[in-house]
């Protein structure tokens, strides 16, 4: 019996193979218009800063294609149907409509659509998922777009454990866990999806809520910040993590933890405005910093994604 294939296009932001591809990839982001020589200088310093040369970032998200690949071979070894992943990105090669074009050429005519972003906005997953729906139905592919699976079990469990592991780490060094701030964080959007009851920034906080919960923090011990906003003549989200870091030194605080929950793998926004940074705005305040790590391919993460692929299928 041939067994019902269905593709699962894995979305994500992209990034640059190489520090040769940063001005391409950089005009894309800016639909088409070239980045300024000093916009392009910066771009550049960032990535030299964190990767010195040699470029793993893109590595990331092959990684966890594959390993997501494995989860769903494994759960379906016994059954009549196999998913076959595929990768799409919004601004880098493969793109979206390459992810669906490489399904049409192998013959699927089933598809559902995942981003490698827990929580859902109109302005980050809801593009993504629309440029899919597009290039699917010009192939007669039927797509289903996963919205967001910010409070999976999986997700929350890998997340939990993560904190779980820093806040062990303070405590060896002599901090006392009620002295330590939980900074809960995501990459910032414009302000203007509030007036679009966007669930974006609640979906957030809910995430955050649970992880609390798990680890039975007080509301006082935890809260959630913002970080990585864009450069544009419009207001977004805040504060900015750089000013709570600053507002937390005023409040007496002398321990703080990052929970980037709106990323699932090292990349830019994480080794960069995190790891270099708020590093750097926590040594010059006197702040004690640490960072939990990335999900990356971590199994409960995988097991996540797999399950919000599963559970759109009904046999």
């Amino acid at each position: 019996m041939t067994k019902r294939t269905i593709g699962v296009l894995v979305m994500s932001y992209g990034t640059p193979e190489s520090m040769d591809g940063i001005e391409a990839y950089y005009t894309h982001i800016r639909r088409g218009h070239p980045p300024t020589e000093e916009q392009l200088e910066e771009l550049s310093s960032r990535y030299e800063a964190i990767v010195g040369g040699v470029f793993p970032l893109r590595e990331n998200t092959n990684k966890q294609v594959e390993a997501l690949q494995s989860t769903l071979d494994a759960i379906t070894e016994n059954r009549d149907l196999r998913y076959v992943c595929y990768q799409g990105l919004k601004h880098a090669s493969p793109f979206i409509e390459d992810g669906i074009q490489a399904m049409a050429k192998d013959g699927i005519k089933e598809a559902i659509g995942l981003v490698l972003a827990p929580h859902y906005s109109i302005m980050s997953v809801g593009g993504y998922l629309k440029r899919a729906e597009e290039e699917a139905a010009k192939h007669q592919i039927a797509f289903t777009g996963i919205k967001s699976y910010h409070l999976h079990p999986a997700l929350i469990e890998a997340l939990t454990l993560r904190v779980q592991e820093q806040l062990d780490a303070f405590v060896q060094e002599g901090a006392a866990r009620e002295d330590i701030r939980v900074l809960f964080s995501a990459h910032s959007l414009p302000t203007r999806i509030l007036e679009m009851n966007d669930p974006y920034p609640e979906q957030l906080l809910e995430t955050s809520r649970a992880i609390a919960k798990d680890l039975e923090l007080s509301d006082s011990q935890w809260q959630f910040t913002w970080q990585s906003a864009g450069q544009t003549g419009t207001p977004w989200l805040g504060p900015d993590i750089l000013d709570t870091l600053e507002t937390l030194k005023d409040e007496g605080v002398r321990y703080a933890l990052s929970v980037p929950i709106g990323f699932v793998s090292d990349h830019l926004e994480v080794l960069y405005d995190l790891d270099i940074e708020a590093t750097g705005k926590a040594e010059e305040l006197g702040l004690s910093y640490k960072r939990t790590r990335s999900l990356n391919q971590d199994p409960l993460y995988m097991m996540a994604l797999a399950d919000s692929v599963i559970d759109v299928v009904k046999d």
